[in-house]
């Protein structure tokens, strides 16, 4: 059995969203103890880190103006102003979006300690 431990940042998607609050609707209703909700969680993390990993294909390219950035406990957080996404190589044509701010969060593909 794996004993890897995977970031909970897909937890805040909104599939991660709707899926907590499912899962603390469960727990309020005394269906499901919180432990399995947990564990849920838990192969939530894992599942979307390998599915992203290994199906998503298309490339994003963005451009904008960098308004502030930081770095703590190996984490880069950026706040972006003005920012333009280029999507190409997905299943459907290329497009583009345009945001006035966005914040990306970007880790090491393996936690501190790992090899």
């Amino acid at each position: 059995m794996n004993n890897q431990t995977y970031y909970e940042l897909y937890r805040r998607s909104s599939i991660g969203t709707a899926l907590t609050d499912a899962l603390d609707d469960l727990i309020s209703e005394g269906r499901i103890a919180p432990q399995l909700a947990m564990k849920i969680l838990s192969n939530f993390d894992r599942g979307i880190t390998e599915i992203l990993a290994d199906k998503v294909k298309a490339n994003l390219t963005f451009k904008g103006h960098l308004d502030t950035y930081r770095f703590c406990d190996e984490v880069w957080t950026f706040l972006i102003k003005d920012v333009t996404f280029k999507f190409q190589g997905g299943q459907g044509p290329n497009s583009s979006v345009s945001a006035d701010k966005v914040k990306i969060v970007s880790c090491n593909s393996k936690k501190p300690g790992e090899q």
